[in-house]
């Protein structure tokens, strides 16, 4: 059942060295600041967890994976430091993912947008179902994916992120995903994405837990500057909100 809760709900459960994370929010599983800071908090206590070997990361329901940020918190930012603020709550969850120790698994059933993309690109593997379509939007309401490019980049490359952040209106599906690399496997129904990440999740707890930390290790060796390039990132988010060019843009949107 769909949570109602004003700032969304967060659920961990764990078995057999799998923990399962489950976020959801009533607005297309889209995240408010509170929702982020709990999210890189589990991250950050999985990771210390030594009975933990793999994560799984998914959101409620059958449509959205995420909505991205909450629509309703951005218009509301009215100064720098609250902007930087909201802006820092994707980097910091993208951060949280980077350097947990453990893989993450992304189960993605459905539409993702903005931040969700982030998201699903600090995943360690991703698996997806036809109906997770991507697009990130940012552009058309005055401000860009400045926080959430260097995942998406490094996990798609520079010249894919390009298609999808100019074309800020159209969604790409989730074999063109699969093509550019966010997405490792895509199947026609959520039934076979469930039973299929299970499925691999427990051939990866079957592997030697020294060893998937190693890869985990080497596979983001190169990012370790994130965490300075992710802040300075949401300080031009921060800024870009406050203009009026973006303020138009969010009251059009709303309408």
């Amino acid at each position: 059942m769909a949570t109602t809760r004003r700032n969304g709900s967060l659920y961990t459960h764990s078995e057999n060295h799998i923990a399962t994370v489950e976020f959801g929010h009533p607005s297309s599983n889209s995240f408010p600041s509170e929702l982020l800071e709990r999210l890189a908090n589990t991250f950050n206590t999985l990771s210390a967890d030594p009975s933990v070997y793999v994560i799984v990361l998914k959101s409620e329901g059958e449509k959205a994976f995420c909505a991205g940020a909450s629509f309703d918190e951005l218009i509301s930012v009215s100064n720098l430091e609250e902007g930087e603020r909201f802006f820092s709550g994707f980097a910091n969850v993208i951060n949280a993912m980077r350097k947990c120790k453990k893989p993450i698994i992304g189960r993605i059933q459905g539409k993702t947008v903005g931040g969700g993309v982030g998201l699903a690109s600090a995943c360690d593997y991703c698996m997806a179902t036809e109906a997770a379509s991507i697009k990130l939007s940012e552009l058309t309401i005055g401000i860009g994916p400045f926080v959430i490019e260097p995942a998406v980049s490094r996990k798609i490359g520079l010249a894919a992120f390009e298609a999808l952040a100019w074309d800020a209106s159209q969604w790409k599906n989730a074999y063109w995903a699969k093509e550019q690399g966010l997405y490792a496997r895509v199947f026609e129904t959520i039934s076979e994405l469930d039973k299929e990440v299970q499925f691999f999740a427990e051939k990866v707890a079957s592997y030697n837990p020294n060893a998937i930390q190693a890869m985990k290790q080497v596979n983001w060796k190169g990012t370790e500057h994130w965490d300075q390039l992710l802040t300075e990132r949401a300080a031009v988010s921060g800024e870009l909100v406050l203009s009026t060019v973006t303020k138009e843009a969010l009251k059009k949107f709303k309408k």
